[in-house]
């Protein structure tokens, strides 16, 4: 009587090393996304001091000291930035804009993404600035 020896033929396929292998590769993709999120177009933003945003469908314009304009990640001209503007309205729901403005942009650009912003119907509006050193208020 024999009850099994090294005879026996293996019908199974051991996916444990499979599992940790995908899992491993999931958590490297998670931790590396955040890094791969580059602006399209690079702005000088002012510094001011604000409160951190809170995370939403955001559609960002972003403008450069030179006159490019960007909405998210496609550079635009002013010709068709209403055109692209209107389309990415259309699919946002929170229809919250935040704009990323160079230090050294024109105020006009700014007021113009902004007005045409609110006629697409922009809820609200939010301008990009870079966090500044708190300096304690000084005693008088």
């Amino acid at each position: 009587m024999q009850t099994g020896g090294a005879d026996d033929i293996v019908t199974g396929i051991n996916v444990t090393p499979l599992v940790d292998v995908g899992l491993v590769l999931v958590i490297i993709f998670m931790v590396t996304a955040p890094l791969f999120e580059q602006p399209t177009l690079d702005v000088k933003l002012p510094k001011a001091s604000t409160k951190e945003g809170e995370e939403k469908e955001n559609i960002t314009i972003t403008l450069t000291s030179d006159g490019k304009i960007a909405v998210n990640e496609l550079e635009v001209t002013k010709q068709n930035l209403e055109a692209v503007l209107k389309s990415k309205m259309r699919s946002s729901a929170e229809k919250h804009v935040i704009l990323r403005a160079d230090q050294d942009s024109l105020h006009g650009d700014l007021l113009m993404a902004m007005r045409l912003a609110k006629v697409l119907g922009a809820k609200s509006m939010a301008i990009a600035t870079e966090p500044i050193n708190a300096v304690p208020p000084r005693k008088i």
